[in-house]
């Protein structure tokens, strides 16, 4: 029986070897790493990169970009916390947080699709929009006082497996199954690599890239719902970074910046691998300070490689 071969594949068995072989020198370097509670708590941090991580893989998928997202987390979960603040809300604050999300990722699709205009400066302004709607929505203060059903979304567990981990896995699968076996995924993957070709089969071009952008956004909100849920208040000030990491983690997955390559399988692989560097830098008591120099350095090794994949 031959196993498969492709790039995709190959990438997939680096990003497993080097997960196993980071997590054998964690736990050889701290006796915490492997232990039931921390490893707990590192899947409940996973869960927001890896849903932010899917949602920008499909608008990277079309050669784009968006640097909104840790400003629509804030967002989102703020406008979330309001409704949560009432007895046994759970739905409505849920809904709307993705609604918020995928407004204003629409928003954004809409300018880099009719205007013309970069992705990069479009969700630069965005990311600068919604975290001043957020500071002030909020009042510049955590929105508390959230009912303990809505932060079980956060905090809880089904069988032992944390509710974000679920709702990752959830959002994986289905994200999967999109682009690999529906007609409206491959066009995805048709615009990203080669819209001109894509537009000249009939593809229309402008409302898959904003499909893209709008459920981008969405699953942004449904971060900003959950990370909220997870630290029980709504922070403005929330998801600083968080789109660094989730680019990084879908760059280290295998999807290209230029767009038309990557899956959800590696970018679930990325996110893991973003996950255990954090988790072990904390572990070892390496300096937040420090720790940004080695995230930096993550982020341009991995457009470095991504280039490289081109040439």
């Amino acid at each position: 029986m031959a196993f498969p071969s492709s790039p995709r594949w190959t990438g997939q068995a680096g990003l497993i070897l080097a997960l196993v072989a980071l997590g054998g020198a964690l736990s050889l370097a701290t006796p915490n790493f492997l232990t039931v509670p921390n490893l707990i708590n590192l899947v409940r941090q996973i869960s927001i990169n890896g849903i932010l991580a899917v949602g920008v893989t499909l608008v990277l998928l079309t050669g784009g970009v968006d640097l909104s997202l840790g400003s629509l987390v804030a967002l989102s979960g703020v406008a979330a916390a309001h409704l949560a603040q009432a007895p046994g809300a759970v739905a409505f604050p849920a809904l709307l947080g993705m609604a918020t999300g995928a407004a204003c990722g629409a928003l954004s699709g809409l300018v880099v699709t009719r205007g013309g205009v970069a992705p990069f400066v479009v969700t630069l302004g965005m990311m600068t929009v919604a975290r001043g709607l957020a500071l002030v929505l909020s009042g510049g203060r955590p929105v508390s006082n959230l009912n303990p059903q809505f932060t079980r979304l956060g905090g809880g567990d089904v069988a032992g497996i944390p509710l974000p981990v679920l709702v990752l896995a959830a959002v994986a699968v289905i994200a999967h199954v999109f682009l690999r076996h529906l007609r409206f995924g491959r066009y995805i993957y048709a615009v990203g690599g080669n819209e001109k070709a894509a537009r000249a089969s009939g593809v229309d071009v402008h409302g898959v890239k904003l499909f893209a952008y709008t459920l981008c956004g969405a699953l942004a909100g449904l971060a900003g719902v959950v990370l909220a849920a997870r630290i029980t208040t709504g922070q403005p000030n929330a998801g600083v970074g968080y789109e660094l990491d989730a680019i990084a983690a879908a760059v280290i997955g295998g999807a290209s910046l230029a767009g038309g390559a990557g899956g959800i399988g590696g970018t679930v692989l990325g996110a893991l691998l973003m996950g255990v560097i954090n988790n072990g830098l904390d572990l070892l008591n390496v300096s937040s300070y420090y720790q940004q120099i080695v995230k930096g350095l993550i982020i341009v090794g991995a457009v470095w490689l991504d280039r490289g994949k081109e040439k």
